[in-house]
């Protein structure tokens, strides 16, 4: 049995307080209140919604957090939600992507999948979820702003897989267990908007323990979709 441990973000050099003003600055004011969504997006909560995120992720033929600058964002999306990505800790990551006016926008602020491909016998379920929770009950900070305004404490949206889930569509997929902070917005209105994003941990006696996070999204809403295919580099195609 073999364990592993994934992050949607990465160890990056920004500063989280510079993002949110603490540097001398005033706050970001809050953003609207409807910037979040309000339940279940196409009767799916979202739990369920960031276990799909993972098996998206492990899915494509280039993890999507390698994405440099935003040539991957159409990568295997489909469906009500559109998933963006953090990094894998390599770089700094400010990305443009085009996305549709009607889809809701699954954000990844900080957080940890981990799993196991069991070799006969059968996978400890709780003990996935136990890892994947013990970075993200040592949170440091987060702070997420849309066009320049707060999304709020992020504290407040920490979201654990309440059972493990397949990566794949067969029975041999590992088993995993995701916990992290995620936010899923509200269908953006048409035009230009840009997410910024930044989070650490503070639990040096853990792997990855001591992650820190910063990436930025520059998103064209209702635009040409950039259509990545499989093995290959993004092509263009109007949607």
């Amino acid at each position: 049995m073999r364990k592993r441990k994934r992050l949607a973000g990465g160890l990056l050099a920004a500063c989280v307080l510079c993002m949110a003003g603490a540097a001398g600055g005033a706050p970001a004011a809050p953003a609207p209140r409807d910037a979040l969504a309000a339940g279940a997006v196409d009767g799916v909560a979202l739990e369920e919604w960031t276990a799909r995120w993972w098996q998206w992720a492990e899915s494509q033929w280039i993890a999507p957090y390698r994405d440099p600058d935003g040539r991957l964002c159409a990568l295997g999306q489909s469906g009500p939600v559109w998933f963006l990505a953090g990094t894998d800790g390599t770089f700094d990551a400010l990305r443009t992507c085009t996305i549709p006016a009607d889809v809701h926008v699954l954000v990844p602020v900080i957080n940890t999948m981990q799993s196991v491909r069991s070799r006969g016998g059968k996978a400890d379920c709780a003990g996935l979820q136990a890892g994947a929770a013990v970075n993200n009950d040592r949170l440091v900070s987060a702070v997420v702003l849309l066009d320049g305004r707060s999304l709020g404490d992020i504290r407040g949206h920490r979201v654990r897989t309440p059972a493990c889930f397949r990566l794949g569509r067969h029975e041999a997929a590992p088993l995993a267990a995701s916990d992290g902070y995620w936010l899923m917005l509200a269908p953006l209105p048409r035009g230009r908007h840009r997410l910024m994003v930044g989070a650490n941990y503070g639990a040096p006696d853990s792997p990855y323990g001591r992650m820190q996070q910063h990436f930025e999204y520059v998103l064209d809403v209702g635009g040409p979709i950039l259509v990545s295919e499989a093995g290959g580099p993004p092509r263009g195609r109007t949607q």
